[in-house]
């Protein structure tokens, strides 16, 4: 197998040499070209054919921002991470970077201690992104351009047959949910702002997200949304008082359940061990939605590495509750939605275009017939 192709864009030689130090070891990836501000990033691409980019935000003449907006009207799809500090400034930025069109981002290392620790500490963090976003890539460059098909469809086949068991090509009777659960990673940050400004502004029920982020950046998503959303979202804190229409994001680095206290119930944040590598985790979220809402639970597997909420997803199947995954073709990477499927877990399989939709009908399924209506409005 050919060697997946990275050029590394960054102003500061010491980052251009950590980065590389981090990657190189690994067998299955080689550095092909380094260039310090994106125009020398432009004019590389070309020269160096890299299968992803690793683009700082950043950097003289032109910066990380205005590279990618050139990158995307050349190359949409390549995969462009962002390295971005683990600041507030940063934490924009990256977001900012995310509505570009940016893939992925990774926060550079601060007061780990030492070098070798840095390394490290970007060799976990960047290479398996690398791994998977060089084959997304190369899949899409593959198929062609994307086409989005039915709104909602059966699971697809299990893959491979064998293994796993295929979703209901039918709804199930349930209830309608009391809650809605949300989980999503890679690709989250543009899922979330396509979903909840859709989501109508009488919604009868909570929504509780997990997203992977690192703290800091988690407020400032939630302070973005909330003012594209007719909706209230704020980051979720411990103690507040869960209600219908509000929509809470877990904080980066807790993780997040929700919990009865006598009649009302509540935000609870931990920091217990990770799950799946990740904390916040929708394996955890997902299991305290089962256990609190049972039947009523209503879980979304959005866009992601991994396989976070697979195990959560269980549990609110087992509970009654129901499960929605995003379909492979509008994820940027079916990692989390795709476990869940293969699983048989998924009641259904929705693009992203009509997950809103989706979320509102189920929500509706309960409601008498003039509020109900009023909420499909």
């Amino acid at each position: 197998m050919p060697k997946i192709r990275i050029l590394i864009v960054d102003d500061a030689v010491v980052v251009r040499r950590l980065v590389s130090d981090a990657i190189s070891a690994d067998p299955d990836v080689e550095v092909v070209g380094i260039a310090a501000n994106g125009r020398i990033a432009l004019q590389k691409i070309p020269q160096c054919n890299p299968d992803v980019v690793t683009l700082d935000v950043e950097m003289p003449e032109m910066d990380g921002l205005e590279a990618l907006r050139e990158i995307r009207k050349i190359y949409p799809r390549l995969p462009v991470i962002m390295f971005s500090t683990l600041t507030e400034r940063g934490a924009t930025a990256t977001l900012d970077a995310l509505a570009l069109g940016a893939t992925d981002y990774v926060t550079k290392p601060a007061n780990v201690g030492s070098v070798s620790l840095a390394i490290q500490r970007v060799r976990d963090e960047l290479l398996p992104k690398i791994k998977t976003l060089a084959g997304v890539g190369a899949a899409l460059s593959a198929r062609g351009p994307s086409q989005v098909g039915p709104g909602v469809v059966p699971a697809p086949p299990p893959r491979p047959p064998a293994a796993v068991s295929q979703a209901p090509t039918r709804l199930r009777e349930l209830p309608a949910p009391d809650i809605v659960a949300i989980g999503v990673s890679t690709g989250g940050p543009n899922a979330l702002a396509s979903v909840l400004p859709q989501l109508p502004a009488n919604l009868s029920v909570p929504v509780v997200i997990v997203q992977h982020m690192p703290p800091m950046f988690t407020r400032m998503l939630a302070e973005r949304l909330d003012t594209q959303s007719p909706l209230t979202i704020v980051e979720g804190a411990e103690g507040m008082a869960v209600v219908p229409g509000q929509i809470y994001i877990a904080p980066g680095d807790h993780h997040m359940t929700v919990a009865r206290e006598g009649t009302r119930l509540i935000i609870r944040l931990n920091q217990d061990a990770p799950e799946n590598s990740c904390r916040p985790a929708a394996d955890v979220l997902f299991r305290s939605v089962a256990a609190v809402y049972g039947a009523r639970s209503l879980g979304v597997v959005l866009t992601g590495m991994g396989q976070d909420g697979l195990r959560g997803s269980e549990h609110i199947r087992d509970a009654g509750g129901a499960v929605i995954a995003q379909d492979e073709e509008t994820s940027v990477v079916w990692g989390m939605p795709g476990f869940v499927v293969r699983a048989g877990l998924a009641d259904s399989v929705v693009s992203l275009p009509n997950m809103a939709g989706e979320i509102t009908r189920r929500v509706a399924r309960g409601m008498p017939a003039t509020a109900a209506t009023r909420l499909r409005a």
